[in-house]
């Protein structure tokens, strides 16, 4: 019986050591899955972030190229203005009238006829005053208020689409 338990001891000490390494190297092969795990998703995380950014630049690059594009538009609009003075001259009156005339054109495209503007002037009346005043396609000036508030507006929608 000793015999056997010397031939025996030997087998149970291998199989006990190769059990023993086995559960070592699942442990080490758990560790190593959990780290490649972590890995992925942290570059599963930079590459959502960076979709994110790259999409937020798209987006924004086409907004500032779409606001250029309409400002180019709208640059190329122009109103084409004349006027002159017409006198009325009957039996009893001697009436004066300032005639204004406008025309809309696109590039160097008419986009209107002549529009006829008559209005009677006064003896010391301001006669650029008046024509800018009943023109119909000039644009009447912006307060300083206003400016300053648009161009706030403005500032701020440049900053955030510089930070995106």
């Amino acid at each position: 019986m000793t015999a056997m338990l010397w031939i025996l001891l030997p087998l149970f000490v291998a199989a006990g050591s190769a059990l023993l390494a086995f559960y070592i190297m699942q442990a080490k092969l758990e560790v190593a899955v959990a780290h490649e795990r972590e890995a992925l998703a942290e570059a599963r995380a930079v590459i959502k972030n960076q979709e994110k950014l790259v999409e937020e630049k798209v987006l924004a690059t086409e907004e500032s190229t779409r606001r250029k594009s309409l400002d180019e538009f709208l640059g190329d609009f122009r109103v084409e203005e004349r006027h002159y003075m017409r006198e009325n001259k009957s039996m009893f009156l001697n009436r004066k009238a300032l005639v204004l005339q406008e025309r809309l054109y696109f590039r160097n495209i008419p986009l209107s006829n002549w529009v006829e503007h008559e209005m009677v002037v006064e003896e010391g009346s301001d006669l650029k005053n008046l024509a800018t005043q009943c023109s119909i396609f000039s644009t009447r000036s912006l307060s300083s208020d206003e400016v300053r508030q648009n161009a706030k507006l403005l500032k701020a929608k440049e900053k955030t689409a510089k930070t995106a």
